[in-house]
């Protein structure tokens, strides 16, 4: 994928965000105080056409500024000319002094998406494992992608509670329900018929290619030291999940799965802590069962949907996966005034996926990325950035990106 196929172009009032950052006052964060990052979105792109809507940040201390951390919550809304319709709600919310850490993750998608196959080798899965079915069928060879319509109904909460100071332990329960799934690179009618991966594997592990559920529990300890969520200047975050999905909570069949993720931040420099040194990595395994298609591990499904700057969302997915990045952040003081207001990124980023049925391990290929981003504050006592990105990836793949908040 060139960059030409996947261009996103954000048009907003760049005078209302610089007065949003020159009217904030310098004094301290304040209990109890909404910050709200409010922001018009409109761009394009050949998978969502045309597409519109909003984002809004919102951030605040629920305690003592000097015992709680801030709280935030990311609150999206697109339409596309595709008919795509598209709600988001992200949130990390931390309760007074820190005595509680909750994490949601709500979604409702009437939307579509590029499918891949599996794995960072060679994707295409094979036709074994169907028994003689579609004896005659061939897989479609469209090495691009393969379209794929679907809803999706997502409910993630994870209730962590403080048993030692940064360390939280808890549960999470775990909704996914794609529904009205079409698979726009399948003919089954022909005399020879054209499969697609999603197909292959769904009926490959008795899945229903139209529709499925993954609703589980999940147990979690975390570690978490930043000094703020939405643009940390140092501190760690360890987060360990692992999720039950069973067939008696309305999954369609039991399967595990284990994500372990870590961060860290590094400020260079004692006069100004945003020469920041930023690392992310993330594992997710699949560790009993199967999962439908569009569950396993993949980039771009992570709470916020951040990873894989340079890539389409889902673009790898595999049976586990691997995920590292780094990026090193700094001030641009271009006005003298306000010389928070501005500032910039390099990053690079890189994936592997495994999959059982191309005989592909985690390593085996690697696919990487980089790229450039300029940051402008909208809030210096919540530090609320607006995001702005390109990435090239492998192949000729890249893509810009608009966003509230860090990445990571």
């Amino acid at each position: 994928m060139n960059s030409s196929n996947r261009i996103v172009i954000a048009v907003l009032s760049l005078f209302s965000v610089v007065s949003l950052g020159q009217t904030e006052a310098d004094q301290g964060p304040i209990p109890n105080k909404l910050y709200l990052s409010p922001l018009p979105v409109i761009g394009a792109n050949p998978a969502f056409g045309f597409f519109y809507g909003g984002a809004a940040s919102g951030s605040m201390y629920l305690g003592n500024t000097h015992t709680t951390n801030i709280s935030n919550a990311l609150l999206t809304a697109t339409y596309s000319t595709k008919e795509q319709l598209m709600f988001t709600l992200k949130s990390n919310i931390y309760t007074a002094d820190n005595g509680w850490f909750l994490m949601g993750d709500y979604r409702l998608f009437f939307s579509s998406q590029p499918t891949f196959g599996l794995g960072t080798g060679g994707q295409n899965l094979n036709l074994s494992g169907l028994n003689g079915e579609y004896a005659n069928a061939t897989l479609n060879d469209n090495v691009e992608a393969e379209p794929l319509d679907f809803n999706l109904i997502r409910f993630y909460e994870t209730v962590t509670k403080s048993i030692y100071p940064n360390l939280y332990v808890g549960v999470g329960v775990h909704v996914d329900v794609f529904s009205e799934i079409e698979d726009g690179g399948l003919d089954l009618d022909s005399a020879n018929p054209v499969l697609t991966n999603h197909f292959l594997y769904s009926k490959k592990y008795g899945f229903d290619p139209s529709q499925y559920s993954i609703i589980g529990a999940s147990a979690n300890v975390i570690y978490d030291s930043r000094d703020n969520i939405s643009y940390p200047y140092q501190g760690e975050f360890a987060f360990v999940s692992w999720k039950y999905n069973p067939e008696f909570l309305g999954s369609d069949q039991n399967s595990s799965s284990l994500w372990l993720e870590y961060r860290k931040y590094i400020s260079l420099s004692e006069s100004n802590p945003r020469n920041i040194l930023a690392f992310w990595s993330y594992a997710n395994f699949t560790t009993s069962g199967r999962l439908p298609y569009m569950a396993l591990p993949s980039i771009g499904w992570d709470q916020m949907g951040r990873s894989g700057r340079a890539y389409p969302q889902g673009r790898f997915r595999g049976d586990h996966m691997v995920y590292l990045e780094a990026e090193y952040r700094f001030p641009l003081p271009i006005l003298e005034s306000k010389p928070n207001l501005f500032g910039a990124t390099v990053f690079a980023n890189m994936t592997t996926a495994s999959s059982s049925d191309n005989n592909v391990q985690l390593f085996d290929y690697i696919k990487p990325a980089g790229g450039v981003g300029l940051r402008i504050m909208l809030s210096e006592a919540a530090r609320t950035n607006l995001t702005i990105d390109y990435g090239w990836g492998a192949n000729g793949a890249g893509a810009f990106y608009l966003n509230l908040n860090e990445y990571f």
